[in-house]
């Protein structure tokens, strides 16, 4: 009797644990997994697991700025590279381009959306709502550089990147801040000491291992996988953007000290020379984009901007530098039409080319055109009146944003090395007499023009 009593008891157990992990397994299909987006009936094509997770968190999120009218647009490479392919069938579709979730689905470990600062306030209340939603949330701030200058070194805080992470998936949304160059700017991820460092993995994002700079897109609303989501118009040159978007702020802080030790020049003369010369760039770099002709701030300019934040007021002219493959028969008529007269052309295309152009009062605009070698990059010069040649030598180098004079424009992302070679270890202190022969750290002796090219290679006006 004990025995049939014990199997009796055995048997209930193993029922009860039965009907126990029954309810378990009920509880997770039908109320935990699709709280937290790892199961999703309706997504197109009949996805599951993994891949309906990404497609329904981004579904969630859209869902959370919808409702707190927050207008992001997509900005994910991988997914914008998928688009870009579909691009002509996803605009004259309404209902995008395929039945299976072809784009929001595929493997990776976030979504990136940006969202410009000014269309939106820092509201408490769509956290909460996240919060609500089953979002854990992240917010990183960092320093306005904005506000830093030579008399400011600021030290509020503003957000830069949120990150919302809901079950496997996490959404990655870019702050992008206008600046006075009229282009736009996002600040780079650093974590401060206190942050959950497992939260994601930051090392994957595409967006914040440093600053970048782009120009105001054009956005599309289009439907992909059955959301409704703003797209840059043109995905294909966001990309390309995105791949060249380094951004390098001044060094305000290292300008400030320079001046502690060389006070600045506020003469009217030195006055006048820097709003001359301000104008001039900016006049050259519209003169230049307007062609497609990438440039950069390049010998006395590009010191300028690295040691004291400013253009040099003894220097009495703008340089820039050009990569000789990007010369184009157009940039002399497109200077001339600007209003800037060719002063002297020196070398050709093949070897040292060299423009100058007259701008106003005497301040004159230097154009340098590079050439790279196996090892080294450089640039010709040429002195009239003997036919001689020298080259300068430079490190190679890559080109990032940076803003100077409230401008958009390209600087050696090497730059210290740039000037270095350049200027020599004693860059950081001022020199007045310079000549161009003899002074540069990297000048070499190139031989001299052949006399019968001389026409050609040596015009003046």
């Amino acid at each position: 009797m004990q025995k049939i009593n014990k199997n009796v008891v055995l048997a209930l157990l193993s029922l009860t644990s039965l009907v126990f992990l029954l309810f378990q397994l009920y509880y997770y299909k039908f109320y935990l997994s699709q709280k937290n987006g790892a199961v999703l009936s309706k997504v197109r094509g009949g996805q599951s697991g993994q891949d309906s997770t990404r497609w329904h968190v981004v579904k969630k999120f859209l869902g959370l700025i919808s409702s707190h009218n927050i207008p992001v647009y997509l900005i994910d490479p991988l997914i914008l590279g998928l688009v870009d392919k579909d691009i002509e069938q996803i605009r004259s579709s309404p209902n995008g381009p395929s039945p299976e979730c072809k784009y929001f689905c595929a493997p990776r470990d976030f979504t990136t959306f940006a969202l410009l600062d000014k269309t939106w306030k820092h509201e408490v209340s769509l956290f909460r709502t996240a919060e609500k939603m089953g979002f854990q949330w992240l917010k990183i701030i960092n320093k306005d550089p904005r506000l830093d200058g030579m008399d400011d070194l600021s030290g509020i805080e503003i957000p830069l990147h949120y990150i919302f992470k809901l079950a496997s998936h996490a959404i990655h949304l870019v702050i992008f801040y206008e600046r006075s160059g009229n282009y736009l700017w996002h600040g780079p991820l650093r974590l401060k000491q206190h942050t959950d460092r497992k939260f994601v993995p930051f090392r994957k994002l595409h967006f914040g291992r440093y600053p970048g700079a782009y120009e105001k897109p054009e956005l599309l609303l289009v439907s992909i996988d059955d959301l409704k989501v703003q797209i840059p118009k043109n995905p294909s040159s966001f990309l390309e953007e995105m791949s060249h978007s380094r951004f390098l702020e001044c060094r305000y802080r290292e300008a400030r000290a320079f001046f502690q030790l060389y006070p600045d020049d506020a003469s009217l003369d030195a006055v006048e020379f820097r709003k001359k010369a301000k104008s001039l760039l900016h006049l050259a770099a519209l003169t230049l984009n307007n062609l497609g002709v990438k440039f950069w701030l390049s010998s006395g300019t590009c010191l300028g901007w690295y040691r004291q934040c400013n253009v040099i007021p003894h220097s009495k002219d703008v340089d820039l530098g050009v990569f000789i493959e990007d010369y184009k028969a157009d940039i002399i008529p497109a200077f001339q039409k600007a209003g800037l007269p060719l002063k002297h052309k020196f070398g050709k295309v093949e070897d040292s080319l060299e423009l100058s152009f007259q701008g106003e009062d005497g301040v004159k605009l230097d154009i340098f055109f590079f050439y790279e070698e196996v090892d080294h990059i450089w640039n010709g010069g040429t002195q009239a009146k003997s036919g001689k040649k020298f080259k300068y030598l430079f490190p190679k180098f890559t080109l990032c944003w940076t803003e100077f004079v409230e401008l958009k424009v390209h600087v050696p992302c090497e730059t210290l090395q740039y000037v270095e070679a350049n200027y020599g270890p004693d860059w950081k202190v001022p020199v007045k007499t310079w000549d161009w022969k003899s002074s540069p750290s990297n000048v070499q002796y190139n031989g001299v023009w052949p006399v019968d090219e001389w026409d050609d290679v040596i015009q003046i006006y």
